[in-house]
């Protein structure tokens, strides 16, 4: 059956206002029209929905399930009318970010953050493995997508890479860590420290193992995390020195209880940015890009 919308308003209307008298002054409509109409409603439905009571009208078990779900289908619709009246008069601007794994997130909110201050902004971040965002934004359902290394070549993709960062890396961690630092000296120190690091598949983590191997390291590996952001909170909590950015370094005053171990200038953290054709006139990103570039 097709559902009638028109007969369904009709029933919630009645049912809300207890009768078919209320409901045609609120509409200002003949009786016998809303009951002729409620009652093409019961024939499509095959059941009778309200029953008489008293002057008015009450809801059979049917009218009940019927109610409930026109309850949910009308405060849908106020919510739409009120959504477009909002979209109407102020413009949503809409910026769809994939953040590949193992891309540290504290560099990504400095890239990102020329734009966060954009009236009306709806940013939306979507995490993944790298060929999956790819192919989100091959459908378009991405605007942007930051990764630790270019776009792979792929005619079919079409795709640009620019590398928007490469940050010296900065090593931190929670005070009474960094103390220890004067014993050894860094980097020596990471030698004897509880260390934390992005995960296997992140490219910070191939350049940080030959930074360690070229100082005759083996750092006590305690955790690995995908998220720098969640790296540098368990770090402030005591659990161990972590590498970071420098352009990453700069949010870790929003994590209190760490303190600068020492630089690895050898080392840096790449960011790109991987867009389409149609990314490439997309006014944030453009923004964003340009930001970076500056």
């Amino acid at each position: 059956m097709t559902l009638n919308y028109r007969h369904l308003y009709y029933f919630w209307l009645v049912t809300k206002e207890g009768g078919f008298t209320r409901a045609a002054e609120r509409l200002d409509m003949a009786v016998q029209t809303i009951s002729a109409q409620v009652r093409e409603l019961e024939k499509s439905f095959g059941h009778q929905l309200l029953k008489p009571a008293g002057r008015g009208v009450v809801l059979t078990e049917a009218g009940q399930a019927a109610f409930a779900r026109a309850e949910e289908i009308f405060q849908i619709g106020q919510r739409m009318v009120d959504d477009v009246r909002a979209a109407a008069t102020a413009p949503v601007q809409r910026l769809a970010v994939g953040l590949v794994d193992g891309i540290s997130k504290l560099a990504a909110h400095a890239l990102l953050a020329p734009v966060l201050a954009e009236p009306q902004l709806r940013l939306i971040c979507h995490e993944g493995e790298q060929d999956q965002l790819l192919a989100e934004l091959a459908l378009h359902h991405l605007d942007l997508v930051l990764a630790g290394q270019a776009a792979p070549a792929n005619p079919n993709l079409r795709l640009s890479s620019e590398r928007l960062l490469s940050s010296p890396v900065q090593w931190y961690g929670p005070a009474h860590l960094v103390g220890r630092r004067e014993v050894a000296g860094f980097p020596r120190c990471l030698g004897d420290l509880p260390v934390l690091l992005p995960t296997a598949h992140s490219p910070l983590r191939l350049r940080l193992a030959q930074w360690f191997d070229a100082h005759g390291l083996v750092p006590q590996v305690v955790g690995e995390f995908e998220d720098s952001a969640l790296l540098a909170l368990f770090a402030a909590r005591g659990l161990g020195v972590f590498p970071v950015s420098a352009a990453g370094a700069a949010d870790l005053a929003a994590t209190p209880g760490l303190k600068w171990l020492g630089d690895a200038p050898e080392v840096f953290e790449e960011v790109h940015a991987i867009r389409t054709r149609r990314g490439l006139h997309h006014p944030l990103v453009k923004q964003v890009i340009a930001a970076a570039r500056g």
